[in-house]
């Protein structure tokens, strides 16, 4: 399999509720407005995420990003009024970080531990 690029989609209730939440985490205005009700955020070189208003689906959703330096981004998303669940350490993978957006979905940010000898 060869993908070019990957859309990771989170359905939420209301754009209007949830917009300001992922505002203050992402740190920026979505990159692109779909429509009233679907707005992106290039979060990768090839990946997006997405939200989507679908009521049907919303709160059931998990997405993991991986990030260089997990307590900048903490502490970024903090100073930006983003709280989430204290850091945890995931056996010897790495950290992470884990926040709930206002319909429960579950956005983490994991800091991957470096493989021994690299």
């Amino acid at each position: 399999m060869d993908v070019d690029v990957l859309f990771a989609g989170v359905a939420i209730r209301n754009l209007d509720t949830s917009l300001p939440w992922y505002r203050r985490v992402f740190g920026r205005e979505p990159d692109i407005v779909v429509h009233d009700n679907e707005v992106m955020w290039h979060v990768a070189s090839s990946g997006w995420v997405y939200l989507v208003c679908d009521i049907e689906r919303a709160g059931r959703g998990l997405v993991t990003m991986a990030v260089r330096d997990l307590d900048a981004f903490v502490a970024e998303a903090a100073d930006r009024g983003a709280w989430g669940d204290p850091i945890e350490s995931v056996d010897d993978a790495g950290r992470k970080a884990s926040y709930a957006d206002p319909d429960g979905n579950r956005i983490s940010f994991i800091e991957v531990a470096a493989a021994p000898g690299t």
